[in-house]
């Protein structure tokens, strides 16, 4: 072998060496084969392990998921949460039901007392009635009072004017408020509308003051007769009211007193009261106050709030006029011309402290504002609605069936 220079052997044992160093290490870091097959079977396990871990996860997810809708339809199918201005009976009527069925499902004892955001079971339309509550929590009472005494054959009804309450109404009548308030089944004495209609128990035998007092008869309730009597107007009393107490109509008094408007009576006035069954039908004479018709061709019906009369009119002539309600003050009828656009036999109509099924003759002449019949008072001639046109039974299907969609409805102040 050729010598070299040394600067050029120092180099080549330089390079020779890390070669060594590095064969060295790769031999020590080269595991064995039995470390090599535990190792990828623990990583295999832990892999499967994971596997089985999340598998269990989402399949509890899954049955918590599916098991929600069961109880939802267990509890009752779904659920309502109730807005600012609901009852129960808006509520009861959007999902099809009764308000005593709904309320039984939720366990509510006072149908009156629901609250905004108060959640309430919507039960499925094909669900069996609820049962009632096997022991309901009484309601309490302020003291233990006698049970009322039942309405007599002709009971006296009362008819709640703006500002008053029970104790007031029970006050003028002599009678107890809790009386009132068992006899009408209210369960909230503090819940009376204007234009309600109440029960007065006891009125026409214990109570002298409001119970019509014939001149000739000295005992406190009217006796059945054939003949005319006559009756002292009392304070508080309307001629609906003394008509109901002695079987006739209110118009058959008004005609055999020739009293022009029914709202105008006073007290200490002597009525005549015709015999039973007598049917007097007011003849719609033209008014001298009656306002002037806005067309001369066709039909036209004129609501005036002034006078609180309905006026209809067919080619320029009034054919016939009625006493009616509109509405109150904090809920005015509407003025302005419009037209009937909608027409029903019988409908329910209800809202914040009103319930009213089978309203009849109802005639919309804009957007939820109609003339229609009324069952629930008979003080008209004076606001008693919240908006419509409150009008005696029998004149509202007369002018139901006498104007058509289309008529014009002209409503002036």
């Amino acid at each position: 072998m050729p010598s070299l220079p040394i600067p050029y052997k120092l180099t080549l044992s330089y390079r020779i060496r890390p070669a060594l160093i590095d064969a060295r290490v790769l031999r020590q870091r080269q595991p064995d084969k039995g470390d090599d097959t535990m190792t990828l079977a623990m990583t295999r396990a832990k892999t499967w392990g994971l596997r089985v871990g999340l598998l269990a996860l989402i399949f509890l997810s899954v049955l918590m998921i599916l098991g929600q809708p069961k109880a939802a339809e267990a509890q009752g199918g779904s659920t309502h949460v109730v807005q600012p201005g609901e009852n129960l009976f808006r509520i009861a009527l959007r999902y099809g039901f009764t308000v005593d069925y709904l309320a039984a499902v939720n366990g509510i004892t006072d149908p009156t007392r629901i609250y905004v955001g108060q959640v309430l079971t919507i039960p499925d339309p094909g669900a069996p009635p609820a049962p009632a509550p096997t022991n309901p929590e009484p309601a309490p009472a302020p003291a233990p009072v006698e049970p009322a005494p039942p309405p007599a054959a002709n009971p006296l009804y009362h008819t709640v004017q703006r500002g008053e309450n029970l104790s007031r109404i029970a006050q003028l009548y002599g009678v107890s408020w809790v009386d009132i308030a068992n006899a009408n089944s209210l369960t909230d004495p503090s819940r009376i509308y204007a234009g309600q209609q109440l029960i007065i128990p006891g009125a026409t035998g214990t109570a002298p003051l409001p119970a019509p007092v014939p001149v000739t008869d000295p005992a406190p309730a009217p006796a059945p007769v054939t003949g005319q009597r006559t009756h002292v107007v009392q304070p508080g009393e309307h001629l609906a009211a003394i008509a109901r107490a002695y079987g006739v109509t209110w118009p058959a008094i008004a005609a055999v007193n020739n009293i022009t408007n029914p709202n105008h009576i006073y007290s200490g006035q002597t009525l005549i009261i015709p015999a039973p069954g007598t049917v007097v039908e007011p003849a719609p004479q033209p008014v001298q106050s009656a306002p002037a018709p806005t067309i001369t061709t066709g039909k036209q019906i004129v609501v005036d709030l002034s006078d609180q009369r309905a006026y209809a009119y067919e080619n320029g002539q009034l054919v016939r006029n009625v006493l009616v309600s509109t509405g109150l003050w904090g809920t005015p009828t509407v003025t302005g011309d419009f037209s009937i656009y909608l027409k029903y036999d019988a409908q329910l109509m209800s809202g914040p402290g009103y319930y009213l099924p089978g309203v009849p003759w109802v005639m919309y002449f804009y957007k939820g504002y109609s003339l229609h019949g009324t069952y629930w008072h008979s003080n008209f001639g004076q606001p008693m609605s919240h908006g419509c046109v409150n009008m005696p039974t029998p004149e509202a299907e007369w002018l139901y069936r006498w104007a058509p969609i289309g008529t014009p409805v002209r409503v002036q102040p």
